[in-house]
């Protein structure tokens, strides 16, 4: 049984997981399809933030591989931070009716401006939250050191992304605004977004992503969000009559940002599409669940997952992937950026011009000095 150790350990002044284990290919690359692990040759370990939440997801994970997991180092971490819970336990209680009643004034309200349903549930969320931390400290939801408090234990603490603290902010100001309360006067102030490279697959890997699936409606999905460079909601939110056979083109409806776009519809993906039709016969959507209705995020991402640990693909890949692929091998293609720009429905060149940053074709053209030296 192959024996994994983990420990907090210090490592760029900031407390992370170490997991340690002989070297092990199989458990290697089984570790890596999770996101956020990192190696570090300082520590000759891998690493990932540190959390209740990733020990257990850690655990889990390796239990799969039959490792057995000494996490003895642990255990004052877990009892402290498990007394925390227990301490904030409030938070997760149900919040008076005079709130909740607001709360749900909130959601029409933003229903009203025309915010997306996934934006109303996000800002919606988050400011349940921070009420709940209002009513476990006796302070007043306006303050700005409420504010700051909240942003510093329930976003910085547990090592939160950039993207939750953005929406944290928008759905609190959203909820002062909505209170008609002049929220300029609360420094809420914005991190600044992290400057990340898309993760880009080859051509080849994605064929073999695609040859490593033998259910026609998993190949249809992954086929589309590659061959059209869809968005995974505008993938399931597709209905049949979007699909343009005659033009071969998809018309994409109210995507993000509310705007509609036509994509391109591959002759290749067509044929997998009338197999795909045929056999499952859907009735509105595209692609539906087993009792009707839109197929599921989740779904789609299991879909992925199984597909990904049949190939030997090492990348951290998920279902967007597919389509930064799409916009990369477009430009590798020579295909004008503006063009791409509309494909992908970006309302900014600037958005699109990332994938310069990762094209094969741009990078192969600079002569690397290493070379001359031999």
């Amino acid at each position: 049984m192959k024996k994994i150790i983990l420990s907090p350990v210090i490592h760029h002044n900031k407390k992370v997981l170490s997991i340690q284990f002989k070297y092990d290919n199989d458990v290697k690359n089984h570790l890596l399809k999770l996101e956020s692990i990192y190696w570090s040759k300082t520590l000759r370990s891998f690493y990932t933030k540190l959390s209740l939440e990733s020990i257990k997801t850690i655990f889990n994970h390796l239990k799969i591989k039959g490792c057995s997991i000494d996490f003895s180092q642990l255990e004052k971490y877990i009892e402290e931070n498990k007394s925390k819970a227990i301490q904030n336990s409030h938070l997760v209680k149900q919040i008076p009716d005079n709130y909740k009643s607001d709360l749900l004034k909130f959601r029409k309200w933003l229903s009203q401006k025309r915010f997306s349903e996934n934006t109303i549930n996000t800002y919606v969320d988050v400011t349940t939250t921070y009420i709940k931390y209002a009513l476990l400290k006796k302070a007043d939801i306006y303050s700005t050191k409420l504010v700051e408090a909240f942003s510093y234990d329930y976003i910085f603490i547990p090592n939160k992304s950039v993207s939750y603290q953005n929406q944290f902010i928008s759905g609190v100001k959203k909820y002062f605004e909505y209170n008609g309360f002049a929220h300029n006067e609360i420094q809420l102030e914005r991190p600044r977004k992290e400057k990340k490279l898309p993760v880009v697959l080859s051509a080849n890997e994605v064929k073999s992503i695609f040859n490593s699936i033998t259910n026609l409606k998993h190949k249809a999905l992954l086929s589309l969000l590659y061959s059209a460079g869809l968005r995974i909601g505008e993938a399931i939110n597709l209905e049949i009559s979007d699909i343009d056979s005659q033009r071969m083109l998809i018309h994409i409806k109210q995507a993000k940002g509310k705007k509609d776009r036509y994509t391109l519809l591959s002759p290749a993906f067509v044929k997998i599409l009338r197999m795909y039709y045929v056999a499952y016969k859907p009735q509105k959507y595209l692609f539906e669940g087993q009792k009707g209705g839109k197929y599921s995020n989740t779904s789609a991402q299991k879909v992925l997952k199984n597909a990904l640990d049949k190939t030997k693909i090492q990348k951290k890949v998920t279902l967007h992937s597919l389509r930064h692929s799409f916009a990369t091998h477009l430009l590798e293609k020579g295909t004008d950026i503006r063009y791409i720009q509309e494909l992908l429905g970006h309302s900014s060149p600037k958005t699109t011009m990332i994938y310069t940053h990762v094209t094969e074709t741009s990078l192969k053209k600079i002569k690397n000095p290493f070379d001359d030296l031999f």
